[in-house]
């Protein structure tokens, strides 16, 4: 069993992710207020683009701790748990530049 399988590889950095979330859920109770009084769309538009952005970052660091941390440590284990932790994280990969 993997470090990763009993600790996450983010989990140091937890705090940071759960702020960065708790930013993103104010920004998108921000948007609801907007369209509920009717703002102007590219003002709205905008705010769509910067909620997006702090989610790529938010996901793009959970790549990153992922890679150097859980696909590392798999990659010690030995070529099968290597090869099913890099299946995983190309599976991620792929879901995160399709949305």
């Amino acid at each position: 069993m993997s470090d990763c399988e009993l600790q996450h590889g983010y989990i140091h950095e937890k705090d940071a992710y759960l702020n960065r979330l708790r930013r993103v859920e104010g920004q998108v109770r921000g948007l609801q207020r907007m369209v509920d009084e009717e703002a102007y769309c590219i003002d709205i538009l905008t705010q769509v683009s910067a909620v997006t952005k702090a989610l790529q970052a938010v996901a793009l660091g959970l790549l990153d701790e992922h890679l150097g941390k859980c696909v590392v440590a798999a990659a010690r284990e030995g070529d099968e748990a290597a090869e099913e932790k890099v299946a995983e994280a190309i599976q991620a990969i792929t879901r995160l530049v399709r949305s």
